[in-house]
Order: C-alpha cells, then sequence, then structure tokens
C-alpha cells in the first residue's frame, strides 16, 4: 500500500485551506494502521464541498444543524469540510485511530475559533469510537442522521458487509449517503457497486463539479439515497443539474490517460510549475502504472 499513500513517510503533518480556513491536520505516515494517513480522497472531498458550497444542497444555510457522521475518519479531514458548512458533525473510528483524530479535532477547532475570519458557519465535531456493527458503538451515536460520509474507507473485500450493515443502521429514511473512493481494485470496487446498487439510487459526481485541482482518474466521489417507492428524479440533484449515472465505473483508468496525465505533470515538475499534490499524485500514478510491468 505505500505507493498509494498520499504523503511520504517523512510528512507528519499536512496543510490546506478549506472555507477559508488554513486546517492543519496531523498523520503517523509510519503507523501500521491505514487510518494515520491522509487519504486522497478525503481532500477531493472537502475541495468539493467548497466548490458547490455557495449555491444548492451544500450551502450553509441548507446544512447549518444538519447531523453527520464520518465512518473511518482517520484523521478527520472529510468532517471538518461538513462541520464548517454549519453540520454537526460526529466522526468515528476505531479505538487504535481515536487518540490522533481526537488530537486533530481539538487543535483545530481551537485555530478556528480563534481565527480573524468569520467562524460563525462553523458547526460543531466531535469524537466517537465506532467499530462496524457494533450495535452498542451505533446505539450511542443515536442515529438516524442526515447525512452519512466516508472518504477511502474499503479497501478489502471483508469490509463491504459491516460497512453496509452500519450505513443501514445509522439511515433513516432522508439520509443522504456520500463516500469518496479511489479504485485501487477493480474486484472490490466491483464488488462494492453492485452491494450499493442492490441497496441504494447510485449517482456518481460529475467530474465537472469537482475542484479543478483536487481530481484524480481514479478517484470518484458517490452520492446515495436509500431505495423507496416514491424518490424524486434521481438524476437530478437540488441545482436540477443531472448527475452522473455509475454505468461504467472504470471509464476513467484508462492507462493512457494516466500516462498523458503524468507526462503533463513530469513536465510541470521539469518547468518548476507543480506543487506538493502535484507530485504526490504523479508519484502513485508512476506506481500504478509500474506495477504490472515484468522485469
Amino acid at each position: 500500500m505505500d505507493h498509494e499513500r498520499l504523503n511520504s513517510p517523512s510528512t507528519s503533518a499536512i496543510s490546506l485551506e478549506v472555507m477559508g480556513h488554513r486546517l492543519h491536520i496531523a498523520q503517523d505516515p509510519n503507523s501500521k494502521h491505514l487510518g494515520t494517513t491522509v487519504w486522497d480522497a478525503s481532500m477531493v472531498f472537502v475541495k468539493f464541498l467548497e466548490k458547490n458550497s455557495r449555491k444548492g444542497r451544500f450551502c450553509p444555510s441548507k446544512l447549518k444543524g444538519k447531523r453527520v457522521i464520518e465512518l473511518g475518519a482517520g484523521c478527520g479531514l472529510a468532517g471538518f469540510g461538513m462541520a464548517l458548512l454549519g453540520c454537526d458533525v460526529v466522526t468515528t473510528d476505531q479505538v487504535e485511530v481515536l487518540p490522533l483524530l481526537m488530537r486533530n479535532v481539538e487543535r483545530n477547532k481551537s485555530w478556528i475559533s480563534q481565527s480573524n475570519s468569520d467562524s460563525g458557519s462553523f458547526g460543531s465535531i466531535t469524537v466517537a469510537e465506532l467499530d462496524w456493527g457494533n450495535k452498542e458503538h451505533i446505539r450511542a451515536v443515536e442515529p438516524p442522521f442526515d447525512y452519512i460520509i466516508g472518504t477511502d474507507v474499503v479497501y478489502s473485500e471483508h469490509l463491504l458487509q459491516p460497512l453496509l450493515e452500519t450505513i443501514m443502521a445509522l439511515s433513516g429514511p432522508k439520509t443522504k449517503i456520500m463516500l469518496g473512493y479511489e479504485i485501487r481494485s477493480t474486484t472490490v470496487h466491483e464488488q462494492m457497486m453492485e452491494m450499493w446498487k442492490s441497496n441504494f439510487i447510485v449517482k456518481t459526481i460529475s467530474k465537472s463539479k469537482m475542484d479543478v485541482k483536487y481530481q484524480h482518474p481514479s478517484i470518484h466521489l458517490y452520492m446515495m439515497d436509500p431505495k423507496a417507492p416514491l424518490i424524486a428524479d434521481a438524476g437530478t440533484d437540488d441545482n436540477g443539474n443531472d448527475e452522473e449515472d455509475e454505468s461504467n465505473p472504470t471509464e476513467d483508468e484508462d492507462p493512457e490517460a494516466k500516462s498523458r496525465s503524468c507526462s503533463d505533470s513530469l513536465e510541470a515538475i521539469e518547468g518548476g510549475n507543480v506543487d506538493d499534490w502535484e507530485i504526490r499524485r504523479c508519484g502513485a500514478m508512476a506506481a500504478r502504472l509500474l506495477k504490472d510491468v515484468k522485469l
């Protein structure tokens, strides 16, 4: 998994501006637990929220006071994206990850409250332990929630069923589920999509709605609604815009496109016009392209 990491092993934190606030997210890339690293999909997720926060579903006036739970929060970046839009967020993970998660939550809450910029739209964010499928943990967070979010929470088939059961237990009839995911295994991805489609109306967020910089062909954002007899047009969002159907989950996994993207990034590196995000993305793409090469 090392070649899939967002940061190098020497990176102990990332700094990212989101909705006018500079977030400082500590991480431990040397840890053996995958939850202690900030993954690319969480950055794509929060920058998507930022881009779409001026109107429609994700504007603060519509999200103020909405209850949100983040599953597999890791370092907590995605949860802060929702809290900055006025939501009351419960960010959760396994007990081993909680010390780092709580430190990130407390430090960034303090910085936001002390910042000169307007922090009046900030909702709240708390931390709770939640092992998927644990009924006591689920009861303790007091479902149902308005939104359930998660980024890069699935990397193995054995996690799919516990995740589904947990989402179901946390959901109400109007719960929206938002997931960010980077395809690393087509087998896991196909099983995941089959499971989602059996239980939810699944829409893929168009790349045009993502931040122009913080996106990548292998990173997808999904919006899901519980299946019900009467549901408004599933292909239309709150702004009246059509969203993509998940008809071809691997259409963005074009090796030539990846190669072109990496070549463009290498040219930028040589010209000195590149930042840390693009360097890491190019490194990750190169690793994926080379992993099937037999020397």
